[in-house]
């Protein structure tokens, strides 16, 4: 799965995110994963991206600065191949 600024993405129904001050943990009830979001950034784009049309439009809700994006959407692919996240 590639995961692009135009993709539209949710958080997986099955995972819950836990608030911890490096960022959040994220727990797949499904698959048994646990996954550390290192970011508090990362976090909030996650909690927020179904909120929004495409990944581009979640970047700039939470104004994360460009020359960012193109590891955010790396982080988030890798989100994605541990179905963290989802392409909706």
């Amino acid at each position: 799965m590639t995961i692009s600024l135009q993709s539209s993405c949710e958080l997986h129904p099955q995972v819950a995110l836990r608030p911890e001050p490096f960022g959040a943990l994220a727990y797949h009830y499904g698959n048994r994963k646990l996954i550390f979001l290192k970011h508090p950034d990362v976090v909030s784009v996650v909690k927020t991206m179904s909120e929004h049309e495409t990944l581009e439009r979640a970047l700039q809700a939470n104004e994360v600065d460009p020359s960012r994006w193109p590891s955010f959407v790396s982080a988030l692919d890798s989100l994605a191949a541990s179905d963290i996240i989802r392409v909706r």
